[in-house]
């Protein structure tokens, strides 16, 4: 909830009003392996995409596989084999790429470490993961998917204006001993068809700029904040509404942000007392739902039947990771 508000361009603009992100991680997780390879070259394996290698002096950032390329770059390292593993979907819209960049940046640090050199704190690793994918992006990049990746847990993320090195704080809304009682509450689905978030984001980064959404953004602010309350207070129903006013005025914005699949589910999560969104900035991807676990439950059966419409499409099975970040040494 309130994801594109952890874009420099909308909480600067909005200060004033604390702007926040609501996110949970999921135990879906995405792993990054560090193995030998040939001097003077970088091979990139990961789940869904073919294999492929480059000169490490030649890699390209325009890539699929550019982010991953451009860590590497960072770190001056060659001679390596990146495998990526993910447990979700490619293109899920569920933060993998980030969570692959933080594990990439946290494992190249590790052999670095090793080294001599000092080791990176969890706020470095998020802030360098989400500095190098912005630098090859090409738009603005929101930090909240770096961060569920390094810290785990269920949170409100608020965004300041970094004076003082301070760009995000965040508050616990869920904790560990009721995570599973959270995860009864939730639903997610893969609508089997890969997204791809920079043509609705720039748009809502244009029309920002441009003035034409300032107010209904405003009310996205006042929803998070609605959300996050509620979360905290196990309001789970309560959410749910908020959720869905919040969707609306996405789809206003921009209506291709749901496919023909989102749509049937989302209006079908709605009609069975549920709030659904999409994940990340639709346009394909996953959608999730949160609601009364009695609700959840029913709408779990309902859900399977319009997935099953889709090839690939599928509810996703998943639970809250507390833990976030994790390094195994070599």
């Amino acid at each position: 909830m309130g994801g594109t508000l952890d874009i420099k361009t909308f909480y600067l603009a909005m200060n004033g009003l604390s702007p926040c992100t609501v996110n949970a991680a999921i135990s879906l997780r995405t792993r990054v392996r560090i193995q030998p390879f040939q001097q003077g070259r970088i091979m990139v394996s990961s789940t869904g995409f073919d294999s492929v290698t480059f000169p490490s002096d030649a890699a390209p950032f325009d890539h699929p596989m550019g982010l991953i390329f451009a860590i590497a770059a960072y770190f001056g390292i060659s001679g390596v084999h990146i495998d990526i593993l993910s447990d979700s979907p490619p293109r899920s819209a569920l933060g993998g790429s980030s969570a692959a960049a933080v594990a990439q940046v946290a494992a190249l640090a590790r052999l670095r470490e090793i080294n001599g050199s000092r080791p990176l704190t969890c706020r470095q690793i998020v802030l360098l993961a989400h500095a190098i994918e912005e630098s090859v992006a090409g738009v603005p990049c929101g930090f909240q998917d770096q961060l569920a990746a390094v810290y785990g847990g269920v949170h409100s993320w608020y965004w300041q204006d970094g004076l003082n090195d301070r760009i995000f704080h965040r508050k616990t809304l869920v904790r560990k001993p009721l995570h599973s009682v959270f995860a009864r509450h939730i639903l997610l689905a893969y609508c089997g068809i890969p997204h791809e978030s920079r043509n609705i984001n720039s748009r809502w980064v244009k029309q920002f700029i441009s003035g034409s959404t300032r107010k209904t953004w405003k009310k996205i602010v006042d929803y998070t904040h609605q959300f996050s309350e509620a979360l905290s207070k196990q309001q789970y129903h309560e959410a749910g509404k908020i959720m869905n006013a919040e969707t609306a005025l996405r789809r206003e914005m921009t209506p291709d942000v749901l496919d023909h699949t989102g749509v049937e589910l989302i209006l079908s999560a709605q009609s069975m007392d549920c709030g659904a969104r999409f994940t990340g900035a639709g346009g394909g991807g996953c959608i999730w739902a949160i609601g009364k676990a009695e609700a959840i439950g029913r709408l779990h059966d309902v859900w399977e039947d319009v997935l099953g419409k889709t090839p690939d499409a599928r509810l996703l099975e998943v639970n809250i990771d507390a833990d976030g970040l994790i390094i195994s040494s070599p």
